[in-house]
């Protein structure tokens, strides 16, 4: 973002403003990606999960959790570019594992995207006992994943965890007899609406 900035700011003096205007165009698009917003939870109870991004409901659904291999109802959000891209947790609970897997970068609002793109996996358990899993997973675009938690480390709802650049999607793991609050096509915003309650 500085180096944006700085090169906006040449040209604009070098050369004019209209010379500039391109690059002042990139610099607030690299600053409105970045924008990391203060957010509260719209439910404190113990049994919401809340939204670990920003993003449009992409998959609902009876599957399987790969990383744990047990049944579960995965819940998808797709992250456009013009989407914040801070990632938070959706619950209050310690990180059992963080596991970086290596892939291609796939559009990730396609369903194998899931499995083939770049991901990073953290497996928790939640305070109450219950056991999910929170998948960060690459794009067409994104080509980093950043994950600031680490084993044993305790989450609260709504506390930051990670970041992924330019586009990409969050799948969330939970018990088979959670009940979602969200349909496909819904929009969330990370650390605030409800995803789901678990049983």
């Amino acid at each position: 973002m500085a180096l944006s900035i700085i090169a906006a700011l040449a040209v604009h003096y070098l050369y004019g403003k209209w010379a500039a205007f391109p690059l002042w165009v990139i610099f607030l698009f690299i600053l409105q990606f970045f924008r990391d917003p203060p957010r509260t939870p719209k439910s404190t109870d113990a049994n919401a999960v809340i939204s670990p991004a920003d993003g449009r409901i992409v998959v609902v659904e009876q599957t399987t959790d790969p990383y744990r291999n047990v049944p579960a109802l995965k819940i998808s959000v797709f992250m456009n570019v013009f989407n914040a891209h801070s990632q938070r947790s959706p619950v209050n609970g310690t990180v059992e594992y963080v596991r970086y897997y290596p892939g291609a970068f796939l559009n990730a609002v396609l369903p194998k995207a899931s499995l083939e793109n770049e991901r990073n996996a953290v497996a928790m358990t939640l305070d109450t006992g219950e056991q999910i899993t929170v998948v960060q997973v690459a794009g067409l675009i994104a080509r980093r994943i950043l994950c600031y938690t680490k084993p044993e480390a305790h989450l609260n709802v709504g506390e930051r965890y990670g970041f992924i650049r330019f586009g990409s999607r969050l799948d969330v793991y939970l018990p088979p007899g959670s009940q979602p609050s969200v349909a496909i096509g819904d929009k969330v915003h990370a650390g605030t609406d409800v995803l789901a309650r678990l049983s």
